[in-house]
């Protein structure tokens, strides 16, 4: 069953709304997870270099990836979130080395990927 562009994009909100309570950030591949479109095993697979790249292991096509990831930033900007660029290395043994989101390695989406949006620091008050 396939899910349409507008669900994803309330699944989505809904998932970054509860990442930001319980995190204080959001990022797309935590979004993902939350929203059933990877696993946890396949999210673990990529980091330990057994997947080549992430988008491979994603169930959801890659137009829709690409609208929600598209659709974060958007948010995420119009929210007042920090973008904080973040690099994801792999696990395990051996050397760490970066991992790659899409099968192009495409810089633009790599780092669209990566990019981590952060509730900015709020002046508490006395």
């Amino acid at each position: 069953m396939s899910s349409s562009r507008s669900d994803l994009l309330k699944k989505m909100n809904e998932a970054s709304s509860e990442l930001l309570r319980e995190k204080g950030y959001i990022s797309f591949v935590d979004v993902l997870m939350k929203i059933g479109k990877l696993t946890k095993e396949d999210y673990e697979r990529w980091r330990f270099r057994r997947v080549p790249y992430l988008e491979k292991v994603v169930t959801v096509n890659l137009a829709k990836v690409n609208h929600l990831l598209r659709t974060l930033h958007e948010n995420a900007k119009r929210g007042s979130l920090k973008a904080s660029q973040t690099v994801y290395m792999s696990w395990g043994r051996g050397p760490k080395t970066r991992l790659r989101f899409s099968k192009t390695g495409d810089p633009n989406i790599e780092e669209a990927y990566a990019t981590h949006f952060i509730l900015p620091k709020e002046v508490t008050s006395p």
